[in-house]
């Protein structure tokens, strides 16, 4: 299984590793956020904003459609209770193509992502808590 590790680096920044990358995050100013970096709910909507851009861009560039300055925004609201982002809108501009005839296609392929198949699907989460005697009884 895939991990991705996140670190309390203090003062509420965090890092985290994932494959050889590494990643920093802030959270907002109520949590004691700087603005030193994204914040988590930013990554999640950047994730799926540019997962949505890269299966585009491999569908114009195998369909020789012209994707250049290819741009993708995701439009989201934060909701209150509970607590969660929302109302989701994606535009996917590809101002030198024609895709009249391809416009279902893209849509599809966009759908497609991993991200939002992912959020589609959503099953299988599991919270566990590892304190200090849970960690020594893995021994």
């Amino acid at each position: 299984m895939a991990v991705a590790i996140t670190h309390y680096k203090g003062d509420m920044l965090f890092e985290t590793e994932v494959g050889e990358q590494r990643i920093q995050s802030d959270v907002t100013p109520a949590m004691g956020g700087k603005g030193r970096a994204p914040t988590p709910p930013d990554f999640f909507v950047v994730s799926l904003g540019s997962c949505v851009a890269a299966f585009v861009a491999n569908y114009c560039q195998q369909k020789g459609i012209d994707a250049t300055d290819l741009k993708v925004q995701t439009y989201f609201e934060k909701a209150e209770k509970p607590v969660s982002l929302t109302g989701f809108r994606i535009d996917i501009e590809l101002p030198h193509a024609d895709c009249h005839d391809r416009d279902a296609a893209i849509r599809r392929v966009a759908e497609h992502c991993i991200i939002h198949e992912t959020l589609a699907q959503w099953k299988d989460f599991e919270i566990r808590l590892l304190d200090r005697q849970a960690l020594a009884d893995q021994g």
